[in-house]
């Protein structure tokens, strides 16, 4: 969290001052909403982050060129965020249970939730408030591999025994791209649920960048 206060939201100039921040008794910083005040508390892709001293609330993703961001959200969606299923089991006294992304334990969980789905999880209040499967047609979000902060559609998945099963993304400018099923989370369907990076998650070359340029430089003569 020190690094964070220093060089990605300009709070601090030095260690000490970001230090100070994080413990003074007021609680000013928050992680998924609980005050946290180890300057080393790790921060993982989908937490967020709360200032409630000035208000602002972000949440952290990776963009296409893979950099950890902070993307500014209002407050109605810092109240909840996205957890892929990792395991689904069944413990002491037969009781269900799901493991998510960020190490999170959710005892009873709709039966119909199955791994690789994601639930819309509410941090305040500790409950599920929506799950949506892994189906062709939902948006997905690369979480890590060479394919790093695209968003895009899946088309389908091909299933390899004995190795990596295999998912087709389509994004907004038709592009297709492939990547390992365990790289990719559901973020919504047919649309985002959260406030995606200024990029959209949309990977383009340098060619197509100065392309674009051009584009919007003659829409606006």
């Amino acid at each position: 969290m020190t690094v964070i206060l220093r060089h990605k939201l300009k709070y601090a100039l030095a260690a000490r001052e970001s230090t100070m921040i994080l413990n003074d008794k007021e609680g000013y910083v928050k992680i998924d909403h609980k005050i946290r005040r180890d300057g080393k508390f790790p921060v993982g892709v989908m937490d967020v982050i709360s200032i409630d001293k000035t208000g602002e609330n972000y949440r952290v993703l990776f963009d296409v060129k893979g950099r950890f961001i902070l993307r500014k959200i209002d407050a109605e969606e810092s109240k909840f965020k996205m957890l892929k299923i990792k395991r689904k089991e069944v413990g002491p006294n037969k009781i269900p249970y799901i493991v998510t992304n960020d190490g999170r334990t959710i005892r009873y969980p709709d039966p119909n939730i199955s791994v690789n789905d994601t639930i819309k999880y509410d941090v305040l209040n500790k409950k599920i408030l929506d799950h949506i499967k892994f189906e062709n047609d939902n948006v997905a979000y690369c979480l890590k591999g060479n394919n790093v902060g695209r968003v895009g559609i899946i088309q389908h998945t091909v299933v390899h025994d004995g190795g990596f099963d295999l998912v087709h993304i389509k994004d907004n400018k038709g592009k297709v791209f492939t990547t390992r099923l365990q790289n990719i989370m559901i973020i919504g369907r047919k649309k985002p649920m959260i406030t995606l990076p200024k990029d959209s998650g949309i990977y383009m070359s340098a060619i197509e960048k100065i392309t674009e340029k051009e584009k919007e430089t003659k829409k606006k003569q």
